[in-house]
């Protein structure tokens, strides 16, 4: 009499081979749901977060040297229709003098754009963990939900990487917007002195942004036992509520 073979049990996260930071990295692209699970084992994120800062800085020199910093800040004043409205009543000194404080902003934003975007990923990793922990019984520590915020931003390397292509290539500098720096989103074909609360809405339909909520989705759900479908939905409504309050909001108020 035969023994019944016993089921052999599916590859936990801990028996699966550990992947190496470039691995990690590569995956993200190509098979994503390896990294995210990875991350179980180990939810580091200084790598792609430190990838991300040094690609975040070449845009930026690549926009300083194409396109100026007081040009790029001219053209994000001339999307504040209000802001361009007072700047031409104010006295040509006092106009100039405002005109330096804005480039002298515009300085200390871009230096500390690494910071900004990690703090802006604490805030995400706080929110998405809570959403999943407390909504859908998930059980995602904070450092975990931290890596999968960073790693999946990654793609938006693809969108700086064009943007400084583009510019090398020749893009108007007077056309230049930090928002739109490639015709990723509808919003670079909407017209937003004339339509800025559709530009708003526009833009938040964006290949990148939704490729990150894609990621983001898919991570979460690799670290718990939520559906891929389930948590894509649930990151998408976080996405919605954001491009509301902060973006088509103030087009509705300001623009």
């Amino acid at each position: 009499m035969s023994t019944p073979a016993m089921p052999v049990p599916a590859p936990s996260a801990e028996s699966s081979p550990a992947l190496s930071e470039g691995e990690r990295l590569i995956n993200v692209f190509i098979a994503p749901s390896k990294t995210f699970t990875d991350l179980k084992r180990k939810a580091s994120w200084f790598v792609p977060w430190l990838l991300l800062a040094v690609v975040s800085y070449a845009f930026i020199g690549a926009v300083a040297q194409k396109v100026g910093l007081r040009q790029a800040t001219e053209n994000q004043m001339r999307l504040n229709a209000k802001a361009q409205e007072r700047m031409a009543q104010m006295p040509a000194e006092q106009r100039a003098r405002a005109m330096e404080m804005s480039v002298m902003v515009t300085k200390v934003i871009l230096f500390v754009v690494p910071l900004v975007a990690l703090l802006i990923s604490l805030i995400i990793a706080a929110v998405l963990m809570g959403s999943f922990n407390f909504g859908l019984g998930a059980e995602v520590p904070f450092g975990t939900s931290l890596a999968i915020a960073i790693y999946a931003q990654l793609p938006m390397i693809i969108k700086s990487v064009l943007a400084v292509v583009a510019l090398y290539a020749g893009a108007d500098p007077e056309g230049f917007t930090f928002e739109n720096p490639v015709a990723s989103n509808l919003g670079y074909f909407v017209d937003i002195g004339a339509h800025p609360t559709l530009h708003a809405l526009a833009a938040a339909v964006d290949v990148f942004s939704i490729w990150v909520i894609v990621l983001t989705g898919i991570g979460f759900a690799c670290v718990s036992k939520i559906k891929k479908s389930t948590a894509i939905a649930v990151v998408f409504a976080w996405y919605a509520l954001y491009v509301l309050i902060f973006k088509v909001g103030p087009a509705v108020l300001f623009g």
